[in-house]
């Protein structure tokens, strides 16, 4: 077995890890409005997020395509590959930490993050600063906003269409439409994060020599990624669940409904048609924040959502010093 070799698959290892932590860390981004509201139960709304970003894996080539090639420059190497497992080692760090106090942070930006921070640090990369403000940067501001004003859009819309209905009635009737828009959110985070990992072991194959195309995806990557995120999503991440469930707002069923299905709609369209690899965590979280104002502005709990946005902020930065910090440590094994 080639030195080559051997640092390839440990850094498809990592890559696969963090693809676990993030269907743990993110299975909130697709069911916690429906848990909450009660119109799935916690371990049935699992198990649909899992089938959905299985699902999801398999459409999200684009967004594979963005990270595997366009966000980072690497000369091939072993070298190469002791950033990129650097790089996703800090994600995995800043996941785990986020995870253990509860708070909805990037891993979408995590992985970005702890790759141009590895990058940065080591000799010999480049980071493709003009893709990164156009793939990542731009949408990261722009997709909280536009959550957030088409999930206040979308509850008006609600409120008005069923402004003389019984709300009994309508509770039910949401529940079961909940139902579809939590489908409809799982196979977008499947589109969007199983994505993410696809394009780091692309990025491994080639840095490592073992494809000439930075842009060709291998079948077995897709299945690979997918069942992984399927299985991490199915553990479940409680903390976080309980956090966008309940923390932000109260939720009733037509609100959960509204804001998973703009969440899923920009999803998709950031997915399918821009190749852009954005947060789930950012764009649900956003739109639970903008159905909530619609009630009032004092009925979303804007201290939980700073903290929430002050993490938005910090992930990047925190975890490009600690893929620094990794790749300290192992820099001389892949020398």
């Amino acid at each position: 077995m080639t030195t080559e070799l051997i640092a390839v698959l440990a850094v498809i290892a990592v890559a696969l890890a963090f693809d676990y932590t993030n269907g743990f860390h993110d299975a909130a981004n697709a069911i916690a409005t429906s848990v909450s509201t009660r119109a799935l139960t916690p371990r049935i709304a699992l198990a649909m997020a899992a089938i959905g970003n299985f699902i999801g894996a398999h459409l999200g080539e684009k967004v594979a395509s963005t990270v595997g090639s366009g966000l980072v420059s690497l000369p091939t190497g072993v070298s190469s590959l002791g950033v990129v497992f650097a790089g996703v080692i800090g994600a995995i760090t800043w996941n785990l930490i986020t995870w253990y106090f509860g708070l909805p942070s990037s891993s979408s930006h995590a992985l970005f993050g702890g790759l141009v921070g590895a990058t940065l640090f080591a000799a010999g990369g480049e980071v493709q600063w003009a893709n990164i403000l156009e793939k990542i940067i731009l949408p990261m501001i722009l997709s909280p906003m536009v959550g957030f004003l088409l999930g206040f859009a979308a509850m008006i819309a609600v409120l008005w269409i069923f402004r003389n209905g019984q709300p009994g009635k309508l509770n039910r009737g949401f529940r079961h439409a909940q139902t579809v828009s939590a489908a409809a959110m799982s196979v977008g985070h499947g589109m969007q994060d199983a994505a993410k990992t696809i394009g780091v072991v692309v990025l491994a194959l080639y840095v490592g020599g073992f494809q000439d195309d930075a842009k060709a995806i291998p079948e077995w990557t897709i299945w690979a990624s997918a069942t992984v995120l399927a299985a991490g999503t199915y553990a479940g991440g409680w903390r976080i669940i309980r956090t966008l469930g309940r923390k932000i707002i109260d939720l009733r069923p037509p609100e959960g409904f509204a804001a998973e299905t703009v969440a899923s709609g920009v999803l998709y369209f950031n997915a399918l048609v821009l190749g852009a690899p954005i947060s789930t965590t950012h764009t649900i979280t956003s739109a639970i924040m903008g159905v909530g104002a619609t009630k009032r502005l004092s009925a979303v709990r804007w201290g939980v959502a700073r903290n929430i946005v002050l993490g938005w902020i910090i992930t990047f930065p925190a975890a490009a010093a600690f893929a620094c910090l990794v790749y300290l440590v192992v820099r001389p094994l892949f020398g």
